[in-house]
């Protein structure tokens, strides 16, 4: 599966889609989701555990096969389990199994943003030993895939708050991000005009906007389906190149203000 990994791995565009709109949507439930949305107890708060818990699920992309996956994920949940043990023999305390399990679980998956969350579950499922999907980590598994349904399908009623109150939210954390985009790009000092970005890159040959000036209403069907068609090549180049400066450790952040520099 490592060999086969670039052909089997996100290989159709609506997996590459859901990988977005999942990402997006824990993006912006990170502004205001906190632990007693979940209704996790403050006896089980422990920041350390949970910081743990994170990295090891955002190492998920770091590997190719679905053994190593897994492990990411066994790595995680282990940590969650080990934290609800102790708090259970130092507190005399009764566990409740998923009760207390996933909603920390789906807290963790938010915090984390594991990147291309459902290509990574799917790649799991479809390619991992059926006999080794078993016991404990087939019960892992499941929970991180029952994460990943209640936050596509997350609203009010699920968050303990009212659906105006989280409609609010949402609205929120969309501006919120639209002005940090904005205030990045402005900072940047980047051009709105397709001359202004090409001489900006210094490359006026190699880098192409087409479309940057035009009406969407001007657009033909065979020019939508272009536009579309370099979307998808855009998305592909980024998705490939976070995964490169993943495997180098490199903070896409840090890389951009060396560039300013």
């Amino acid at each position: 599966m490592t060999k086969l990994f670039d052909r089997a791995f996100a290989s159709s565009a609506e997996d590459v889609k859901s990988d977005i709109e999942i990402s997006e949507k824990i993006g912006l439930l990170q502004h205001f989701v906190r632990p007693h949305h979940l209704d996790i107890p403050k006896l089980l708060h422990n920041e350390a555990a949970w910081l743990l818990a994170v990295k090891e699920l955002q190492k998920i992309n770091s590997f190719k096969s679905p053994r190593e996956k897994l492990s990411c994920i066994m790595s995680c949940c282990q940590v969650i389990n080990n934290l609800l043990l102790n708090v259970s023999m130092s507190n005399d305390r009764t566990l409740s199994g998923a009760d207390d399990f996933l909603p920390i679980l789906i807290y963790i998956t938010i915090k984390a943003n594991p990147p291309q969350l459902h290509s990574n579950l799917k790649f799991i499922q479809l390619f991992r030993r059926e006999t080794r999907l078993i016991s404990e980590v087939e019960y892992y598994l499941t929970n991180l895939i029952s994460a990943k349904m209640f936050i596509m399908n997350v609203n009010g009623h699920s968050l303990s708050m009212e659906e105006s109150v989280f409609q609010t939210h949402m609205e929120s954390a969309r501006l919120g991000n639209h002005t940090s985009v904005a205030s990045t790009s402005s900072s940047q000092g980047l051009g709105t005009s397709t001359t202004g970005l090409n001489e900006e890159s210094g490359d006026t040959e190699g880098l192409k906007f087409p479309f940057m000036d035009s009406e969407t209403e001007s657009l033909t069907p065979a020019e939508v389906k272009q536009l579309h068609e370099l979307y998808r090549q855009v998305v592909t180049r980024y998705m490939l190149l976070s995964k490169a400066l993943r495997k180098l450790s490199v903070d896409e952040d840090q890389l951009l203000n060396s560039v300013d520099d």
